[in-house]
């Protein structure tokens, strides 16, 4: 008797042939003896053939293609969702039907076998079946099997009771009784890591049984199988409390077999290509099964969020960029507004500076007339009294000579006279004319600190203007040069103004002139002289000059480069001041390094040019 059927009966006759020998006479001989062997013959067939098949492995023939030689597939029996045996004992599950399909594209004659995991691995090892339809990939495996490309991924974790404390990495486990499948990729796994309290089951349903009774700690194996089989059984106690790794799952022929192994993966290929391997996928497995999601999908799914993203991000860059900007534009408007400020606050301060200096130079224009009319009293009576003290000299001269001709040389007042002769007429002129010089300065400087009248127009001579402003300077002249020339024009024409002012612009330029001077070997020029319609003084030294970027501002208020030794930065502005009030122009020109010319020219008056 084989796996397939009954070949025959005790005494060598086929089953058929009892029908069909004894079948003519059954109805008339049903309760002979002879009849009744017969039947019992064929019911005790009949149990024999189901008895067999019962016991054997459960077997499908796959294809459509019977005639040719059948390609024995096995899996196991208890691997939901993967593959496993139905309600009817049929085998079912993804790779079940995925082995189907390659069948189809590749016209082959399957056999699918499931059976005990353990027995099944070994029968491919042996070469009783050709192939397993699903097989983790490991390094060690690969001595004994070939492997297609992986048809999915198995997550495998650890599981208990529940209740068990979480754990999160496997040496939590060392020292507990491990429940793993005999021969399973859980057991290799666990044998690499060091766990030693390894307990076999022949199969996951008694895998299950001996963790949920408490009978061992904890079990290593396939997610998605243990989540369906504790459901189906109802073990509702058994819970996941890690993940120890997901593994790329294939087929695998005997090592060797290229030839098969390439009529798998071309096969798979195919399916994935059609779309059909897709459809299966997501009949059986879904979202169930760990897998990388496609490149597309991650694509279709990201850029929109990362394009909200990009905006956001663009959105507060440029929202931070206008904010600096605005930020910058509201320090750069404190800084102007403080350096307005600060500017205000340093004009203020010149102003009140200027304010005292005003305040002193006319409590010092009263002292000077004060002054002023002290000194000239005592120059008055000077001048009244040398002449004669020259007279009363020059009568007693007549009574000195007859006496030095008489006696010779003799002293009179510690000198002697025959010195003395010599020297006392000179010794007057001089005194006469220092007296003079004297009323003449004191003359000048209450002339220069009276009170000036805006409406004071008269005509003047500007050489008369300049010398007088030369001899108040002197003093300053004489201490900073020893070259100091003055060029008068003859018979200049005359010229309308104030005098005070026109000598205050004068005495500024000739100031300034000096200043210049870096050492007394350097020259100021004075020239007056007459063209077209104008009469002109040119102040000219040989200083440190003018740099050019300081011209715009030569006569701007309180514009100076000698802040340092007192300068108020107020004599240009106001010469260029006064110079506008009548009529005239103030020029500069110089060149850095080699001295400034100032240029005075004042309208001549209208009957002169004429």
């Amino acid at each position: 008797m084989s796996l397939t059927g009954i070949n025959g009966t005790k005494d060598g006759f086929p089953v058929r042939t009892l029908v069909t020998h004894y079948c003519r006479d059954l109805s008339n001989d049903l309760f002979q003896p002879k009849t009744f062997r017969l039947i019992l013959a064929i019911a005790l067939g009949l149990m024999l053939y189901a008895t067999t098949l019962w016991a054997a492995p459960k077997i499908e023939y796959a294809g459509p293609f019977i005639d040719k030689p059948p390609v024995i597939i096995g899996g196991m029996q208890d691997f939901p969702p993967y593959e496993f045996l139905d309600r009817n004992g049929n085998p079912s599950g993804f790779n079940v039907e995925l082995t189907r399909a390659i069948a189809r594209v590749m016209e082959m004659n399957v056999e699918i076998q499931l059976g005990n995991w353990n027995v099944m691995r070994q029968a491919l090892v042996h070469g009783d079946i050709d192939a397993l339809q699903g097989l983790n990939f490991s390094a060690e495996r690969t001595k004994e099997v070939d492997f297609s490309p992986p048809h999915s991924v198995v997550q495998y974790s650890i599981w208990a009771r529940l209740g068990t404390p979480k754990i999160s990495q496997l040496s939590e486990i060392q020292g507990k009784t491990v429940v793993v499948l005999k021969g399973s990729i859980s057991d290799e796994l666990l044998q690499s890591a060091g766990i030693n309290n390894l307990i076999r089951a022949d199969s996951y349903g008694e895998a299950l049984r001996l963790v949920a009774s408490g009978k061992y700690d904890y079990l290593a194996a396939a997610k998605l199988p243990i989540q369906a089989l504790s459901t189906t059984m109802r073990l509702v106690n058994i819970v996941p409390l890690m993940n120890i790794d997901s593994l790329p799952y294939s087929y695998a022929v005997k090592r060797g077999n290229l030839a098969l192994m390439g009529r798998f993966s071309e096969g798979l290929a195919i399916l994935k290509k059609t779309g059909e391997y897709q459809k299966i996928h997501h009949r059986w497995l879904g979202v169930l099964e760990p897998q990388a999601l496609p490149i597309k999908q991650i694509i279709k799914y990201a850029t929109p969020v990362v394009g909200i993203l990009l905006l956001i991000i663009f959105s507060i860059v440029l929202w931070s960029r206008m904010l600096k900007k605005q930020v910058a534009q509201r320090t750069a408007a404190l800084a102007h507004e403080v350096s307005e400020r600060e500017r205000a606050m340093k004009e203020l301060q010149h102003h009140q500076r200027q304010l005292i200096q005003a305040d002193k130079m006319a409590s010092l224009g009263i002292l000077v007339a004060g002054v002023a009319h002290e000194i000239n009293n005592p120059i008055g009576g000077i001048l009244l009294g040398l002449p004669t003290l020259h007279k009363a000299h020059d009568m007693a001269s007549s009574c000195l000579e007859e006496r030095y001709r008489e006696s010779g040389d003799f002293t009179i007042g510690g000198l002697r006279y025959s010195v003395m002769r010599e020297e006392v007429p000179l010794l007057f002129d001089e005194m006469v004319q220092g007296a003079k010089r004297i009323k003449h300065i004191v003359e000048d400087l209450k002339d220069f600190s009276r009170t000036i009248d805006p409406t004071c127009t008269t005509p003047l001579d500007l050489n008369t203007i300049v010398k007088t402003s030369v001899r108040l300077a002197e003093h300053t002249i004489k201490k900073t040069t020893d070259s100091f020339v003055e060029n008068y024009a003859e018979s200049l024409p005359q010229i309308y103004g104030c005098s005070q002012r026109l000598e205050q612009i004068v005495i500024n330029l000739i100031l300034n002139a000096c200043q210049a001077l870096e050492h007394r070997g350097q020259s100021i020029t004075l020239r007056t002289y007459h063209i077209n319609n104008e009469v002109r003084l040119e102040v000219k030294d040989k200083g440190v000059g003018i740099p050019k970027e300081h011209f715009p501002h030569l006569t701007d208020p309180f514009f100076t480069t000698k802040r340092e030794v007192g300068g108020t930065g107020l004599g240009l502005s106001i010469s260029a001041g006064i110079v506008k009030e009548h009529g005239g122009q103030l020029k500069f020109n110089s060149t850095p390094g080699k001295g400034t010319k100032v240029t005075l020219a004042l309208p001549v008056v209208k009957e002169n040019a004429a």
